[in-house]
């Protein structure tokens, strides 16, 4: 039985995917003279990616049959004040899971990105920056230090931006990767705190040493405070996850991100960007295991983003927005996961999550495809026909996601529900109206998309196809994994072995027995199931009467919908408070400062020091006569001024 992986081997995963985005970013466009087409930049890409999902396969199987492990530091970058800057990798259960979910998804989008950029002019840019997003995630997740990780955290922030943006002579583009930027810069901030803090109190910024100090953390305060530093630390590191997360109140960029092309849309919400907030909780779980208080502000900020984001989605008439909101749900589903310490559940959820959400955006790309770019839901209807793969897939997704057996989402929500049922009934009652909420807006929009007639133009109607076989077949493979991936987390009522579960035990031994207690009885479960199904398939039932046959359509005018329709469809007006309380007092005070600091002060004393030069050079200048006797006379006037000034003093 190995005990250790090969460094070579696992340094391959995120440089194969690096070394095919240089080829593409820079052989690819006019950076490097365009020297290859198309073609050659997403073989190169792709061949990158695949090579990473192979060698994660590969390590995946070696740490859950082998029993292997890997924790080592591969390079020293500095060294200040005994404090070590290195590029380490930690590879265990959950490094290994993370890194073949990130892969796989990754290659299905780059493989769905041929068809759908097709036609795109910065078809080898596009490729390179999915590929850099690739190697920023997975740089992430494999790291063992602080510092490694911050850099993947603000790699995958960057290349985000350039995503978001990729169409930047759009307006609303450059808008919304501005306001993703800018946003999670106030989460980041927050988690460099959370990591400063860390390392004044440790000394390091090792992960396995820095959990091994973890009980000198706890008995610290913050100086000057009464405030528990580990609680503090674990609160700062928990804000940053709230903005690559998406977690209320710093998920405002998250549903503008929908100006980027649909398959990175597919990319950030399923398995890199958004994810990586859960991911990292879950890796410091020996941290906020330590903080009821930090694991109590984790479960209340989870629950209003489940529930209040769960509202949004009702009202949404964009059919990429459903999604994009769902994705905000089910996030705040996983932090819940996370704030009663279920992190086994919150990493299935996040698990199937991807397969089911990766589905569903690039399906609803391939309607976008086929509807010539409409997204507006209110003008589709009756595709099932014209596209039965897009259909079938989509379907296969929405049961999935809505919590239906046998697909992939009813295991992981169950488990979820399950961990939250002793914990609070609170909580509990969040999650199962949440989990209505959800099924309710996805069959809705299942229903506005494929039943009912047609409502969209009729030249829209003559172009309708389904969408070529490189789009097909990732969703294909795709509703594969989000119908059978459940199976891996059967819970214990259907198998004495929860497989899921178990495999991740070593990474959260702390917070194991504390689920143990928490673990309600089987009959407990049983109910929930039955309870879940049932609520779903009502919930279902009634989208399909609604939206069906006769839809029931939002008015297209904001001034004909109703008080609550006008509060869901205007996000509860957050983004207008941001701007009345945040984003308008500090441009007011900028253009004050310009006008009175820059223009009146710093300018008026630099003119004023010129002005006051050119006034005393006009005058010193009538000194240059031409004359010498002039100058004779000036020189001896000197003479006698210096001799009196000697005598006198």
């Amino acid at each position: 039985m190995n005990s250790t992986l090969n460094a070579t081997q696992l340094l391959m995963v995120p440089l194969a995917p690096l070394l095919g985005s240089a080829l593409a970013g820079i052989l690819g466009t006019a950076l490097g003279g365009r020297r290859i087409g198309r073609g050659v930049s997403h073989s190169v890409t792709i061949l990158g990616v695949f090579i990473s999902l192979v060698i994660s396969a590969m390590t995946l199987y070696s740490v859950a049959v082998e029993g292997a492990r890997f924790n080592e530091t591969l390079y020293t970058w500095m060294v200040v004040d005994g404090f070590k800057m290195e590029v380490g990798f930690l590879v265990d259960n959950l490094t290994a899971m993370m890194m073949v979910v990130v892969t796989f998804v990754s290659l299905m989008v780059h493989i769905y990105t041929i068809g759908y950029m097709s036609e795109d002019e910065g078809y080898n840019r596009f490729f390179a920056y999915i590929s850099l997003f690739t190697f920023a995630m997975l740089k992430l997740v494999m790291s063992n230090n602080f510092l490694q990780l911050f850099f993947g955290w603000e790699a995958v922030g960057l290349v985000s931006y350039l995503l978001i943006g990729f169409w930047y002579t759009r307006p609303t583009a450059i808008f919304a990767n501005m306001k993703a930027f800018l946003v999670n810069r106030i989460g980041d901030f927050g988690f460099i705190l959370g990591i400063g803090l860390i390392l004044a109190a440790t000394g390091t910024m090792d992960y396995q040493e820095a959990f091994g100090q973890a009980e000198n953390i706890l008995a610290q305060n913050l100086p000057g405070t009464s405030w528990n530093l580990m609680t503090v630390a674990c609160i700062c590191l928990f804000i940053g996850a709230m903005g690559k997360s998406a977690q209320f109140h710093l998920h405002v960029w998250l549903p503008d991100s929908m100006e980027g092309p649909t398959p990175i849309s597919a990319l950030i919400h399923a398995a890199t960007m958004v994810t990586a907030g859960i991911f990292m909780v879950s890796r410091m779980s020996p941290f906020f295991e330590l903080s009821d208080a930090a694991l109590s502000f984790i479960l209340i900020i989870g629950s209003i983003t489940a529930l209040f984001m769960g509202f949004l989605g009702i009202v949404q008439n964009d059919i990429k927005r459903v999604v994009a909101y769902s994705t905000l749900s089910q996030l705040g589903y996983m932090t819940i996961a996370l704030g009663v310490s279920a992190y086994p559940a919150a990493i299935f959820h996040l698990m199937t999550h991807a397969f089911f959400k990766a589905l569903l955006f690039l399906g609803a790309g391939s309607v976008i495809h086929a509807m010539s770019g409409e997204q507006d839901m209110r003008n589709m209807g009756g595709l099932k026909k014209t596209l039965p793969i897009t259909f079938l897939t989509i379907l296969i997704g929405t049961l999935a996601i809505s919590g239906l057996p046998p697909f992939a989402g009813f295991f992981s929500k169950d488990e979820i529900l399950a961990a939250t049922f002793n914990y609070s009934p609170v909580v509990f009652s969040v999650m199962a109206i949440t989990s209505v909420l959800t099924a309710f807006y996805m069959f809705r929009m299942l229903f506005l998309t494929f039943y009912s007639s047609f409502r969209g133009s009729s030249e829209q109607a003559k172009r309708l196809h389904e969408s070529p076989k490189n789009m097909t077949i990732p969703l294909i493979i795709l509703a594969v994994c989000a119908t059978f991936a459940g199976f891996l987390g059967l819970p214990e009522v259907f198998s004495e072995h929860h497989l899921l579960k178990s495999f991740l035990a070593p990474v959260f031994i702390l917070a194991d027995a504390k689920m143990f207690v928490a673990t309600p009885s089987h009959t407990v479960e049983y109910g929930i199931m039955i309870g879940s199904l049932i609520a779903v398939l009502a919930v279902a039932y009634y989208a399909f009467i609604r939206y069906s046959k006769k839809v029931y359509l939002l008015p297209q005018q904001e001034e004909a919908l109703s008080v609550w329709q006008k509060i869901s469809y205007n996000k509860f007006y957050l983004d207008e408070i941001y701007f009345a309380l945040i984003t308008n007092p500090i441009n007011k005070l900028g253009a004050y400062l310009h006008q009175i600091v820059d223009r009146a002060g710093i300018d008026g004393l630099v003119n004023g020091a010129g002005r006051l030069a050119l006034a005393g050079s006009k005058r010193i200048k009538t000194l240059q006569t031409g004359y010498t006797g002039f100058y004779i006379f000036a020189m001896v006037l000197g003479i006698l001024f210096i001799m009196l000034l000697n005598f006198f003093i």
